[in-house]
């Protein structure tokens, strides 16, 4: 062994040297297989050398495990894959980080069964070698994994569990929660655990012919038993026992009560059962008789009747009383307890013939073999008018005797009575529907499900001297019943949990089932259920509280002769044996699939595919498959078959994000996927690209460590951008190896070569340092490059002020969108006029070629006669409107509203513009001429003129379509031995993603500090509006749109190649001679991804917020102009049900009256709306959402006296009368009279107020009233208009004569017009009103409420009833949600 000096010098050998200094994995583990140690964690820091099997024999030895016998899976991964305990790979190489930084693992079950626990006597930590004794004993809720449970108010942070064991050593499954379905797991354990029901079920034999397995209830509970008997899992799914009830996924995240769930079970099974040997199964296990009696205390006459029970409510605490019961035997013998009917309440008697003083009660004559006992804690508090659970402590013992509460007389005299009257007894359970049974609705049924309303059993100490409890005879001393069952809630009334503390009949311990979790407890634990605490509780004490207790308790009688033990697994029944197989075969295949899953890699794959271009999948491929398999497999996903041939295609490692090709895998076609990916991992830092190429061409080698870099060609001549040739470099090389690299690539001289370097959007740099690395310049992954090689004078200049820089400028800053425009129908062609500015080089022909097609100088030469005699009519009306009054000049005009824009050097004459009409055929022809212009040579006439184009003449050479083009080009490599090959690159142009442009902020500052701009107006085209560097943002290029879709038919479509640094102003001027009229005659609509369209209205603002492909809709009609806006009328109908009524959009503009708006607005709604009004019976006022406001009076003027802004909402309200509001120290006020007597309202009428002052208020409603002014109450109504209330609550709920003097100040703050104020007469008593008359009334308010929006306080929650299914789900209902 080689040494080697080390501190002090002392020698060590090299290897442990060099293991110093490896770097160190930290890694954290969270044991979750055992809820005691879920809040523990294992730390270990190893090596990056260490193997994966070296790692878990770490965690087994320090965990106390066995090694190989649970998982380890990322602890922060969505989708957790465990690690494979089997491989020899490194923890470096299975993702794991060094340098301190933390691996949080989760350590879980294998396969679903729990780790087994390591023998060895070395004390290394166990779960259950940790000492209990520092943790309060307590069995309780449990956190569970990853369940949403039913509640989070039940934790109790002072209790924990003790001695929580394992699957293995309990010896019993769980059952996983599927939302909120605890409460169905208790009752399904509990059923399991009672050995005479599970013994039934397995005897029970399913006819696969007669029933659907799915939809069978008993097949389902057999298997899940069967399953709870027998898996190896620690939790079993109850998916399939939910199926066969007919309930969907919705029903999980339902939370009902168990006892609920326990009747409509139970009576589902009697249904299935019916015609089977366990037909009467329930009734035989749970069903008991009880006597329902009134005994005349004159005569002694007794009537009475049968009835049968399967669980007994028993009150926690009477109504009324402050005391609660204390145990059950207590609550039991109050039960019992008769009541005396005197008074009102006297019986009339048989015997007697007349009213009587009687006794009424109930006595128990059979209990069941089972008995169930129902701690009603759920009650209604009629103070508060919510549900309250009742925590109050109520003790229940391990045996119970119930011969102190049973008549053996009775039962002999029922019984006898029964066989010479058998219709005495009542089969309807509880004979609740029969009249003058007082207790009956204390015993639920199986089917009653309300269990909130205490019955209020009277304690009357009369009641004591009934009758004396008689000695135990030897039938009586047989009713000692052993508790098994303790089902336990939660929580609150809100919403809680449930979970079943167990005893076990095979060894008579007791176990805690709380969803997966099973766990040995105590009798400690099971006494902490009894509920309460210390000190003394008050009624509503525990109206809100979130405690834990007892709900349900099930006895068995102790019965020898009748006692059954659990069925072994040897003495199945043959149909349950071949179950159990079929079971056992299922979960082996599951585990197999869980283990193939587990050696599964799914990764991302994408692919250039030739014909639907970028595709995105995910690859799932099995560890041990080769690299050309998983090729193969890919090229089906992407399906490629009959596009591009197999071995024309091949897997390389890809970086979406940066759109990087990082390497190829020459040459390692047969090296397994597992290796290749760095094993299977939940998630991977990069994905896999599915490159494509032509028979002709070869695949381009990708090493690791070089960079990407997309290098477009830039033609000054031509202007224009050619698609990009995928060049790979390394960071090292300098600029001038660079450029050589590019030069051989391209076909370019490297001497007059400028590279530019774009780093990011907007961003490009010069690289002009020959001997400067690219790393240097700040080359990355994936890079963007221009490249210029010419003889031109243009490098000489600064790189800011060349034609380059200009080109790649525009070129960052254009935009492809998709205009529509509209239809134009044949009778409103002339009305339409298309202007165009003739410029010097105007000369130049739309149509490309010399076809049947007019040029343009025909169709100007045609229509100049025509127009000149509308332009000399437009200017006539000009001069007229220039000199009519104020309100004329607020109309709309024929023509355009801004100047068109000049270049500095252009010298054109504006006046030299001809107004050209077009029809639809010649519009067509204009854009497919210049689409179809060879080489992009020609310009369209219809752009304006900028300083680009007189830098850069366009009427010669203008940026062509291959500016923005996604064609691929050939891209040639020169090969030094072949001479030049056809290369495949995987990222041509567009090839991987579309353009990722950045929403960077341009340099230009927007403006929005006045009120025109911020209204739409063309101030940036006024003489101080508008700098000259403004004008070089005018490209624009247009081209018609290929795609083929039907829903254009009526539209054209055209695709416009744009700068976004264009303001809308000029935008809509460049689209003019597509439009076919005037930039005042059409709106602009941007359209969304969910097909909404707003109106783009602000003219100054620039088209920045656009991207690629965006959607323009236009349309014909008035745009706004200077000092304009748009604004939206509604109808203000106080007394209607809808009092907002949309009517027109109008336009007001700035310095306009309400009167010269009104007058615009009426001939609007008499067009639209057939509304003839006279404009003094019209007024305006402000609306805010759905409440009036201020009244706008005819002098006001928009902007100086009323704001106004885009998108305004107005109400325009009809008088009955002229105006009164005259001033605006007036107020309007809207009022309402509730009268008491009759419970009504009445319609609102408007008050006008000279003042605010509430004496002249009161007045005013006085006398509209004729309510006595001493007499006159009112007060302020709530929320928004029409602030609706109920009759019912109105009288008390409204704060009426509020202690003020002026409307203003609080609690009135009524500053504004449109306010709503009630009224009444203070001397009116409120009408009184029966029972049936309320809930008439109720009904009534509440759907009127409802109508209006308004939300009715006192609407009842409703609750989603509990119901199975027996023909396999619930008829669906076509109108509901």
């Amino acid at each position: 062994m080689e040494m080697v000096p080390s501190e002090g010098n002392q020698f060590v050998s090299k290897e442990i040297q060099n293991a110093a200094e490896e770097p160190r994995m930290l890694c954290i583990i969270q044991d979750t297989t055992c809820a005691k140690r879920v809040n523990e964690r294992l730390t270990l820091n190893l090596p990056a050398s260490t193997i994966l099997s070296t790692l878990y024999k770490d965690v087994a030895q320090k965990a106390g495990y066995v090694s190989g016998t649970f998982g380890l899976v990322w602890g922060n991964a969505s989708e957790m894959e465990p690690l494979d305990h089997n491989r020899e790979m490194s923890l470096s190489d299975s993702g794991f980080e060094p340098g301190g930084k933390r691996n949080f693992l989760q350590l879980t079950d294998k396969d679903g069964e729990q780790p087994q626990i390591a023998s060895d006597e070395s004390g290394t930590a166990d779960s259950s070698g940790l000492d209990d004794s520092s943790q309060e004993r307590f069995i309780g809720p449990l956190p569970r994994d990853a369940t949403a449970g039913c509640s989070g108010d039940y934790s109790s942070p002072s209790y924990s569990y003790s001695s929580i064991l394992n699957k293995s050593e309990t010896g019993y499954v769980g059952l996983v929660n599927q939302a909120m379905t605890c409460y169905l797991n208790s009752l399904l354990q509990t059923l399991f655990m009672t050995p005479e029901f599970r013994n039934a079920l397995y005897n029970w034999e399913f006819e696969d012919l007669e029933e659907d397995p799915v939809t069978s209830i008993p097949f389902q509970l057999q298997r899940l038993f069967v399953l709870l008997q027998t898996s190896k899992k620690r939790a079993i799914e109850t998916t399939d026992v939910t199926r066969s009830f007919g309930w969907d996924s919705s029903e999980a995240w339902q939370q009902h009560d168990i006892q609920e769930l326990c009747r409509v079970m139970f009576d589902a099974l009697e249904q299935k059962w019916k015609q089977t040997e366990q037909a009467d199964l329930i009734n035989q296990l749970y069903q008991g008789k009880l006597k329902d009696y009134v005994r005349c205390l004159e005569c002694g006459y007794e009537s009475w009747r049968i009835d049968t029970y399967l669980d007994i409510p028993l009150v926690i605490r009477p109504f009324g009383v402050s005391q609660a019961y204390g145990s059950v035997e207590e609550a039991l013998q109050a039960f019992i307890q008769p009541e005396t009917l005197d008074g009102p309440n006297q019986y009339f008697c048989e015997r007697c013939k007349k009213k009587c003083d009687a006794r009424k009660g109930l006595r128990f004559l059979h209990f069941p073999y089972l008995l169930t006992l129902q701690l009603k804690r759920f009650d209604f508090d009629y103070t508060t008018m919510h549900r309250i659970k009742l925590n109050d402590r109520m003790t229940f013992p391990e045996e119970l005797d119930m011969s102190p509460f049973i008549d053996m007389e009775d039962e002999v005299r029922a019984a006898a009575a029964a066989v010479k009257s058998p219709q005495t007894e009542s089969c309807t359970d509880s004979g609740a529907e029969n009249e003058g049974s007082c207790h009956s609705d204390q015993m639920s049924n199986d089917f009653s499900t309300d269990d909130c309303v205490d019955e209020g059993i009277c304690l009357d100490s009369t009641g004591s001297t009934e009758r004396v409890l008689k000695p135990k005879s030897s039938s009586q001393s047989m009713l000692t019943f052993e508790l098994f069952s303790v089902m336990v809630h939660s929580g609150s009334a809100a919403g809680g949990h449930y979970y079943a503390c167990i005893k076990s009949f095979s060894d008579g311990q007791w176990y805690s089932y709380n969803d997966q979790h099973v766990s040995k407890i105590t009798q400690d634990d099971i006494r902490k259920t009894h509920g309460g605490s210390s000190g003394n509780r008050g009624y509503y004490s525990s109206a809100f509280a979130s405690s834990t207790n007892a709900y349900m308790l099930i006895y068995r009688l102790k019965d020898p002769s009748r006692n059954a033990k659990y069925l072994t697994v040897e003495d199945f029944p043959e149909h349950i044996k071949s179950l159990v197989q079929k079971e056992k075969e299922s979960e082996e295949q599951e585990k197999r699939q869980r283990e193939i899953e587990r050696n599964t890699c799914k990764i991302k794959l994408f692919c250039m595919h030739p014909v639907k271009l970028m595709m995105e999948s995910k690859l799932e491929v099995h560890k041990d498959k080769t690299l050309r398999e998983a090729t193969e497999m890919a090229y089906k996903l992407m399906e490629l078959d009959g596009v591009a041939t197999l071995d024309c295609c091949r897997l390389v490692k890809y970086d979406e994000f940066h759109e990087y090709l990082e390497r190829s895998y020459e040459g390692e076609e047969d090296t397994l996927m597992g290796l290749l990916l760095g094993g299977v991992k939940s998630s991977y830092m990069f994905d896999l690209l599915l490159e494509t190429r032509r028979p002709e061409q070869v695949f381009q080698p990708y090493k690791p460590g070089e960079v990407m870099v997309k290098v477009h060609v830039v033609d000054l001549k031509s202007e224009t951008i050619a698609s990009p040739i995928s060049v790979r470099a390394y960071l090292s090389q300098t600029i001038t190896e660079f450029k050589q690299l590019i030069a051989q690539a391209a076909g370019l001289s490297a001497e007059a070569m400028r590279v530019v370097l774009e780093r990011c959007y907007n961003d490009l740099r010069l690289l002009y340092v020959p001997n400067k690395t690219l790393k240097a310049e700040g080359f990355f992954r994936s890079n963007k490059v221009f490249v210029e090689s010419s003889e031109s004078t243009d490098h000489q200049v600064a790189f800011t002020d060349s034609v380059l820089w200009k080109l790649l400028d525009r070129h960052g800053n254009t935009i492809r969108l998709m205009v529509l425009l509209p239809e134009q129908s044949p009778g409103t062609l002339a009305n339409r006029t298309l202007c165009q500015k003739v410029g010097d080089d105007s000369d130049v022909p739309l149509d490309g070629s010399s076809g049947n097609r007019k040029s343009v100088e025909a169709i100007l030469e045609e229509s100049t006669e025509k127009l000149k005699n509308l332009s000399l009519l437009q200017q006539q009306q000009q001069l007229q409107q220039q000199g009519s009054s104020n309100s004329d000049s607020q109309k709309s005009s024929d023509t355009s509203d801004f100047e068109l824009i000049e270049s500095p050097t252009q010298e054109a004459d504006s006046n030299s513009s001809l107004c050209v009409a077009a029809d639809n055929r010649e519009l067509e022809n204009r854009i497919r001429a210049t689409a179809g212009s060879s080489g992009g040579a020609s310009s369209d006439p219809c752009e304006e003129r900028s300083d680009s184009e007189v830098n850069n003449d366009r009427s010669t050479s203008s940026v062509d379509s291959d500016i923005l083009s996604s064609s691929h080009s050939s891209d040639t490599l020169c090969n030094a031995d072949s001479g030049p090959l056809q290369l495949a690159n995987g990222l041509d142009s567009h090839s991987i993603t579309s353009s990722r442009r950045s929403k960077a902020h341009e340099g230009k500052k927007e403006t929005w500090d006045t009120a025109e701009e911020d209204s739409g107006t063309d101030s940036e085209y006024d003489d101080h509006g508008k700098s000259k560097a403004e004008a070089q943002y005018l490209y624009f290029r247009t081209e018609p749109c290929s795609q083929d879709d039907s829903s254009l038919d009526a539209q054209k479509c055209l695709v416009v190649h744009v700068d976004k640094r264009i303001t809308l102003a000029a935008f809509k001027q460049n689209l003019e001679p597509y439009v076919g009229v005037t930039t005042t005659q059409f709106k602009v609509f941007r359209v969304y991804a969910n097909n909404q369209e707003f109106e783009s209205v602000r003219l100054n603002e620039t088209l920045s917020s656009f991207s690629d492909d965006n959607k323009i809709t236009i349309r014909l009609g008035r745009a706004l102009k200077k000092g304009e806006y748009r604004v939206k009328v509604y109808q203000l109908l106080v007394n209607e049900t809808e009092p907002c009524k949309f009517l027109v959009d109008t336009v007001f503009a700035k310095g306009m009256t309400v009167r010269q708006s009104k007058e615009e607005l009426l001939p609007q709604l008499k067009e639209h709306c057939k509304l003839d009004l006279s404009i003094d019976s019209v007024r305006l006022r402000k609306k805010t959402w759905k409440n009036p406001g201020t009244v706008f009076l005819d002098y006001h003027v928009y902007e100086e006296d009323i704001s106004i802004s885009s998108n305004w909402e107005v109400f325009m309200e009809v008088l009955n009368e002229p105006e009164k509001m005259k001033s605006m120290s007036q107020l309007a006020v809207l009022t309402r009279r509730w009268s008491p007597a009759t419970m009504k309202l009445g319609p609102f009428q408007e008050v006008i107020l000279e003042s605010s002052s509430v004496e002249e208020l009161k007045e005013k409603l006085s006398e509209m009233s004729v309510i006595p002014l001493e007499n006159l109450d009112f007060a302020k109504g709530r929320g928004t208009f029409p602030c609706d209330i109920s009759v019912l609550e109105i009288h008390q709920d409204l704060d009426w004569n509020p202690k003020v003097s002026t409307l203003n100040v609080w609690p009135l703050y009524i500053c504004d017009d449109g306010a709503v104020v009630f009224y009444r007469d203070s001397t009116e008593e409120p009408m009184e009103l029966s029972e049936d008359q309320r809930n008439e009334l109720m009904k009534k308010e509440s759907s009127r409420l409802l109508k209006t929006g308004h939300r009715v306080s006192y609407s009842p929650r409703k609750e989603k009833a509990l119901k199975i299914y027996l023909d396999g789900g619930p008829a669906k209902d076509p109108g509901q949600d």
